[in-house]
């Protein structure tokens, strides 16, 4: 039994067993005197009485209590959805008003944690107040926890679930909000529905969007549907403008043009209210793949380097090859019957009419001005104009009447053939560009600027004079060997030999044909990783890399703009090849947008929509059913009004009409006791003795 800081306690002599025994046998003799009628029965039970409690031991304990101070914890809600109107503000002041009341209670400890704002390299969680207040409680006993307070907008992403008595024991203590906004706020938001991750390159991908005005108008039957203007680009490119209807599901067509990551950012107009902008514009990144690249060879006679473009290109499972070879040209007369003949008939029809946009890529190796008539070259020449792409290996035939030069496809090619043809051994050599080309940058064997290489040699190249494009390596006499252009959207690539064979079989040692080969056909495939002039940003942990690949030295800053809006200039260093390369430290989620004002790149760090914006109206409905059920309150300080505070005892309710209560636990440590008995033993023999005495006295008079 507790009596202030007395309790009762007891040490018996001997068992409880025997004293209950002793007692029983007392109750017997007692019983007995009183079926007698003994006169000094009253004295006896006296006597038996401190007999019993003398043997029970009894005595006072005094503790020693040290109070414990009460602990209220207050959660403060640092999210980016917080720094929205005058919310910011409106934190702060409550929490001050909040330590100005506090620090009056001398039984109460406040412990402030600040938590939500956004980590570098983080996951989309959104905003985490109870993870942090689970951290702060795991140091708090609960016997000592008063209350929580928590101030925020009430966009809460890791509020926990269950029913009333869950929640009640995941907090443990009344919980009381703060909203830091204002009732009744709206905002419009772009909402990205569907976006799928990946895409086939020349495809057409579907994304449907959604834009919404929140809260949301109730639909009326027959009424005019309100739009909005949306504005879309890819890859920094040009925007393109589109109507859509407000909160209606909109399917918005994207053409993938290129392999690698494709950035399609989405914005749309103001609405009528507006908290922030920032969900007013969303990101997508759509990861582009090709089905099957699909190449058509044509070789223009068998040779020994036919075989080899053949397997290298059938060994790249991604290439799904159509190979013809003319084996017996138009001009070919040998007097054999034509039913004995079993070749097949060239489909250039289908070929360069009816199929040519299918392919990928087209190769002509050792081709010559026959077979396909004039026209069907005029459609392959078109067919670059309009972005496809096109390879010629250049045979002995180049440098004749019979070259491509004088067809409709010496339009598109980069060079003019002068009529020489060099058949003696020679080194290719990747020249000063080259070495700053991705297609022949860093190539095994080329050996150092201005070094022999250590590859084979070749024995024929055809002299010609590039007229346009860039030489990548050269050849016999120093004339161009390789030369790349790009023509209309399109790009051709010619290679002035036809002895890249001489490298596959070995040759002095060989070279390194296929890494050429399918860099080559990547590049005119238009991969990103490939751009002879590109700026490339990503973001590595907390920094952001800036790549700038160049043909030329470039010592330009490039401009960095956060997403906060705000700009920052970057000088990039030297790196190996063409390539240039700064970082810089990033401490904000978001993208950035890097550009030297002729190129622009894109880098995401962290989530591109994330949840944290995908609502950022002040609501207390998230937060309720735990308030509910820890019988806490939801008070707007927005308007600077701070409700009371109260001390409570823990069995009265702990929220009321502009009022919170804060529990007054009484917690305490014990720091010592002492213990005084209540039946010291000469008392009490003393006290038996002088009960028995007068018993036998009151009988014998």
């Amino acid at each position: 039994m507790n009596v202030g800081a007395f309790t009762l306690a007891t040490a018996p002599l001997l068992s409880w067993v025997a004293i209950g025994l002793l007692a029983a046998v007392s109750a017997l003799v007692l019983g007995f005197g009183l079926l007698r009628r003994a006169r000094g029965l009253p004295w006896r039970a006296i006597a038996f009485a401190i007999l019993l409690a003398a043997l029970v031991n009894p005595s006072m304990v005094q503790e020693e209590r040290s109070p414990q101070r009460d602990i209220a914890i207050v959660v403060v809600d640092e999210s980016p959805s917080q720094r929205i109107g005058d919310r910011q503000h409106a934190t702060e002041t409550a929490l001050a008003a909040l330590k100005d009341q506090l620090a009056r209670e001398r039984d109460l400890d406040l412990r402030i944690i600040r938590a939500g704002k956004p980590q570098a390299g983080a996951g989309d969680d959104g905003t985490r107040l109870f993870a942090a207040l689970d951290r702060a409680m795991s140091e708090v006993p609960r016997q000592r926890l008063a209350g929580v307070v928590m101030i925020t907008d009430g966009q809460v992403h890791d509020v926990p679930s269950g029913d009333a008595s869950a929640l009640k024991e995941a907090v443990g203590a009344p919980l009381h909000v703060l909203l830091s906004g204002q009732p009744d706020e709206g905002d419009r938001r772009l909402v990205v529905d569907q976006a799928p991750s990946f895409g086939l390159v020349g495809k057409e991908l579907k994304l449907t969007i959604r834009v919404e005005d929140l809260p949301l108008p109730k639909k009326q039957e027959g009424g005019p549907t309100a739009q909005a203007r949306v504005t879309w680009r890819k890859d920094g490119g040009t925007p393109h403008p589109v109507m859509v209807p407000i909160d209606r599901d909109v399917p918005l067509p994207v053409v993938i043009d290129h392999g690698g990551p494709n950035v399609i950012e989405l914005e749309v107009e103001p609405g009528p209210q507006e908290l922030t902008l920032n969900n007013n514009r969303a990101v997508v990144v759509v990861n582009g793949v090709r089905d099957r690249l699909r190449v058509l060879l044509v070789s223009g006679e068998p040779h020994a380097g036919e075989r080899v473009w053949r397997n290298i290109l059938k060994s790249d499972p991604s290439v799904d090859l159509v190979h013809f070879t003319i084996l017996r040209p138009p001009e070919k007369q040998d007097g054999t019957p034509i039913r004995e003949l079993s070749l097949i008939a060239f489909p250039i029809r289908e070929l360069f009419d009816v199929k040519l946009d299918e392919f990928d890529l087209i190769i002509f190796d050792r081709y010559s001005r026959r077979v396909i008539p004039q026209a069907y070259l005029e459609n392959v020449a078109r067919y670059v104009r309009n972005g496809g792409a096109f390879l010629e290996a250049a045979g002995p035939s180049f440098g004749t009447p019979l070259s491509l030069a004088r067809t409709p496809l010496g339009t598109i090619l980069p060079t003019e053939p002068t009529g020489d043809v060099f058949e003696e051994g020679f080194k290719a050599r990747v020249t000063d560009p080259g070495r700053r080309h991705p297609v022949t940058e860093g190539l095994s064997g080329a050996g150092p600027p201005g070094g022999e290489p250590t590859w084979g040699r070749w024995f024929r190249q055809v002299e010609a004079r590039v007229h346009h494009g860039t030489t990548l390596m050269s050849g016999d006499h120093d004339d161009p060997l390789l030369v790349l252009d790009r023509v209309g959207k399109g790009r051709v690539a010619q290679l002035l030999s036809d002895q890249m064979w001489f490298w596959a079989r070995g040759f002095e040692g060989g070279g390194p044909e296929a890494e050429l080969l399918r860099r080559l056909a990547y590049w005119l495939m238009k991969e990103p990783d490939l751009e002879e002039n590109d700026l490339r940003a990503a973001v590595e942990g907390d920094r952001l890399t800036v790549t700038r690949q160049s043909l030329e030295p470039d010592d330009r800053p490039v401009t960095v703009t956060a997403p906060d809006g705000s700009n920052q200039s970057l000088t990039l260093s030297p790196d190996t090849g063409g390539r240039s390369i700064g970082s810089l430290p990033i401490g904000e989620m978001g993208l950035y947008r890097v550009t030297d004002s002729s190129r622009t790149a894109l880098a995401a760090a962290g989530p591109l929509n994330p949840v944290e914006f995908a609502d950022v109206r002040t609501t207390p409905e998230k937060l309720a059913p735990v308030v509910a059920a820890t019988g806490g309150g939801i008070f707007w300080v927005g308007n600077g009004k701070m409700p009371e505070i109260r001390r409570i005892s823990p069995d009265r309710a702990a929220a009321g009409r502009n009022w919170m209560g804060l529990r007054a636990n009484g917690d305490y440590t014990v720091t010592g006791f002492s213990e005084t008995p209540l039946l010291p033993g000469i008392a009490s023999l003393l006290l038996i003795v002088g009960g028995l005495l007068a018993a036998w006295r009151r009988e014998g008079s």
